[in-house]
């Protein structure tokens, strides 16, 4: 896949948008072997060399509730994604990551990251937000 285009037509074929922009797509991915789902977000991002890549990106839990060393130590053993902060309506999030290059990027390797990043950020979430889904 070289376009958000091509990642748009991919993402239609598995999944149902409820985020159809230009170059901003969001879906739920359910998880495996439970009723819950985790929200996932597509977009891209240009680096300031204009290389292009698909950011993909889904919440775990407000920042208050996550500890920053956690985060870091987590961050430091993932093999696929990372843990970053971003807002949302005027609350930090901690958000579980990942920046797939275009060069690289196959149906395949997107999947794979989405099949990943989302069960272990709603594992996360679970442990930290037991009672309700925030994502």
């Amino acid at each position: 896949m070289e376009t958000f285009a091509e990642v748009r037509q991919h993402i239609l074929e598995k999944h149902t948008l409820f985020i159809d922009e230009p170059f901003q797509l969001g879906f739920d991915c359910e998880i495996e072997g439970s009723d819950r789902k985790q929200a996932i977000y597509l977009a891209e991002l240009k680096a300031v060399d204009n290389r292009r890549y698909l950011r993909v990106e889904t919440l775990v839990c407000p920042l208050e509730d996550f500890d920053a060393e956690k985060c870091l130590r987590i961050n430091l053993i993932q093999r696929v994604g990372y843990l970053a902060v971003g807002d949302l309506d005027g609350t930090a999030y901690i958000k579980m990551c990942d920046n797939l290059p275009y060069h690289s990027l196959s149906a395949e390797e997107l999947e794979y990251v989405i099949m990943h990043v989302a069960p272990m950020a709603d594992r996360m979430e679970q442990a930290l937000e037991s009672e309700h889904d925030v994502a």
